[in-house]
């Protein structure tokens, strides 16, 4: 007979506990606040998304270990949601966002409207499936496979106007290069 002792301590062997998720937390904060940035677009928000899902991630219950970080991923990306509530009716409208100096190719999709920065970041950097972003954001698949179009092309836009008004003398920082080949990527590729 296994003793309730063994059981708990099987359990926490199995599943993550709210230190589990402290410590991704911690060893990723860089990566899981961009993603919170990048979806936010607001720094201020950003911060509160973050926080955010820590908290939810350290109260999950029945989380296996092995799924901890895809599943604080998860909580920041349903955080950013429920925060900022992107939708179709509004992917017209561009980011309102308080001027800081960022990097090029973060510049580049911050300044993407609402509802298409969401579907890039989900579906292009968070490899989320059409289907699943349309269900996240309450939308259709053909509305998240167009806005992640206009995504594409809107970031090839700004790498245009990039180095059109770059100093074509002074080399490119080798992170900004990688960055701006995204216009490489054909557009075809991302149509079902």
């Amino acid at each position: 007979m296994v003793s309730t002792e063994k059981i708990v301590e099987l359990n926490s062997a199995t599943y993550a506990v709210a230190k589990d998720f402290c410590r991704i937390f911690e060893q990723d904060m860089d990566r899981l606040y961009l993603l919170s940035l990048l979806l936010t677009g607001d720094h201020t928000k950003a911060e509160q998304c973050y926080a955010g899902g820590l908290e939810d991630s350290s109260r999950s219950q029945r989380v296996f270990k092995e799924w901890a970080r895809s599943w604080a991923r998860r909580m920041v990306v349903q955080n950013a949601i429920q925060m900022i509530r992107p939708t179709t009716a509004r992917s017209d409208a561009m980011s309102q966002r308080a001027d800081h100096a960022e990097p090029p190719e973060i510049s580049a999709v911050l300044d993407l409207p609402v509802f298409d920065r969401f579907v890039f970041v989900m579906s292009v950097l968070e490899r989320y499936s059409d289907q699943d972003c349309a269900l996240l954001l309450g939308s259709t698949r053909a509305e998240v496979v167009a806005a992640r179009v206009r995504a594409l092309q809107g970031i090839a836009r700004s790498a245009d106007t990039y180095r059109a008004t770059k100093d074509p003398r002074e080399p490119l920082a080798p992170e900004v290069a990688l960055a701006l080949r995204i216009e490489s990527v054909p557009l075809l590729a991302t149509l079902p």
